[in-house]
């Protein structure tokens, strides 16, 4: 039997159902899948979802007493209560195993939340959150949608200027009281398929 990963990637993309997108990430020899979750894959996604947000955490003192819905604590209830609203999620995988995920959320007539966004610390740098990314904005055009928006920690200046790399601008800035940081809300603009 041939693996998807034995097929060139035009014929692999030519014949994907539209739920499965094949890729190469990066120029480099780091194939995948970017496939529709479903609430099977709760517990691997709230899995995803933590060990990648970990890092955030220590990074910005985040603990679950004084930030308990931060996604480093992050629970398959939780995913599953995104699933009933309907939260779309998308798993990426190589050949490695799973590595990420994202949330799209339809927010508004014209809007879409990114949220959610998980990649597994070791794979990062290799393209994965940008296709990841991509996947969700091809996503929201699929539905019309005229934004794309998230809100980040307003003291990550690494994880803005990327995002500002993807086409995001900042729009405003927030502070909530159950969050222990300043919330920095970002948006892309789409331009029609």
């Amino acid at each position: 039997m041939t693996s998807w990963l034995m097929l060139p990637a035009a014929l692999r993309n030519a014949c994907r159902p539209r739920s499965v997108q094949y890729g190469h990430a990066h120029g480099r020899s780091m194939d995948y899948i970017i496939r529709d979750a479903t609430e099977a894959d709760a517990g691997l996604l709230a899995s995803l979802i933590r060990e990648s947000f970990a890092d955030v955490a220590e990074r910005f003192g985040l603990t679950p007493e004084n930030c308990p819905t931060h996604a480093s604590n992050c629970t398959p209830e939780w995913i599953q209560s995104a699933f009933a609203k309907g939260v779309k999620y998308y798993l990426m995988q190589t050949p490695q195993g799973p590595v990420g995920c994202v949330a799209l959320e339809h927010a508004e007539t014209e809007v879409c939340y990114l949220e959610r966004l998980a990649v597994l610390p070791p794979f990062r740098g290799h393209g994965f959150g940008k296709a990841l990314v991509n996947h969700v904005v091809d996503r929201a055009r699929e539905l019309d949608m005229h934004r794309v928006e998230i809100g980040i920690i307003s003291a990550d200046a690494r994880l803005r200027e990327w995002y500002e790399k993807l086409g995001f601008s900042a729009t405003t800035t927030a502070q909530f009281k159950h969050l222990p940081f300043e919330v920095t809300f970002m948006r892309k603009v789409l331009s029609p398929c």
